[in-house]
């Protein structure tokens, strides 16, 4: 199987270590480097379906694939934790912008989540889907949070903090007390109530914070651009 290495610390990158005929995959546009040895092509991944079911994640609709032997480099999008999910039979549903890349034994694609959690939820209706039998990569938004909970044991997580957890979870989307909380808490407006047995993982970051503290920053009549006036 593939070797990995996890380096950097606020902005970390992903390297994978490809022996020849060894393969990996990657949502688009996170490739750093590759090794010349390693081949790459684009491909729309368990079929037009799945494609458009991840477009409508936020995923992209091909993924990049990746064939040893050599190395590829893959970095995050935001500032935050790169970390491993070795499925082993029983798969995950993952928040949309949370893949980084997967062994080719993984299948990838979406699934309509309950409509309740999907709208109000404010994450969409599909999330992403990973099973099969291999290592995931996904990318957290600042730090990490790891919860293991035991049968009938609840935790209820801000909706947007969210980043995955495993099927077959019991989940649902209650609002964040009266309307008082909602205006003036500044907590968001819905919890996500997830219980166990199974694993949570949760971001300390959101992407909407960090676009609400870098707003203050951007030059006057920028703040809807890419452009900073360089």
């Amino acid at each position: 199987m593939p070797q990995y290495q996890i380096l950097g610390d606020d902005l970390q990158y992903l390297k994978v270590m490809l022996a020849p005929g060894e393969g990996f995959y990657a949502d688009a546009g996170h490739m750093v480097m590759k090794s010349d040895s390693v081949r790459l092509q684009t491909k729309l991944r368990g079929g037009f379906l799945s494609g458009i079911k991840r477009a409508l994640t936020g995923g992209s609709f091909f993924v990049t694939e990746f064939y040893g032997p050599g190395e590829v480099v893959l970095s995050g999008a935001f500032p935050g934790k790169i970390f491993p999910v070795q499925l082993q039979g029983r798969g995950i549903l993952a928040e949309s912008h949370s893949f980084l890349g997967a062994e080719t034994s993984v299948e990838y694609e979406a699934t309509m989540s309950r409509l309740s959690a999907g709208i109000l939820g404010g994450e969409g209706i599909f999330m992403a889907k990973f099973r099969g039998v291999g290592n995931v990569f996904l990318q957290a938004y600042g730090g990490l949070i790891v919860k293991d909970l035991a049968p009938g044991e609840t935790i209820q997580v801000e909706a947007s903090h969210l980043l995955a957890f495993e099927e077959g979870m019991n989940y649902s989307v209650q609002l964040v007390g009266g309307l008082k909380t909602m205006l003036f808490g500044g907590e968001g407006l819905f919890f996500v109530t997830i219980s166990g047995p199974g694993r949570v993982w949760i971001h300390t970051l959101t992407a909407e914070q960090l676009a609400s503290a870098l707003i203050p920053f951007l030059p006057s009549g920028q703040q809807g651009g890419i452009g900073l006036g360089i």
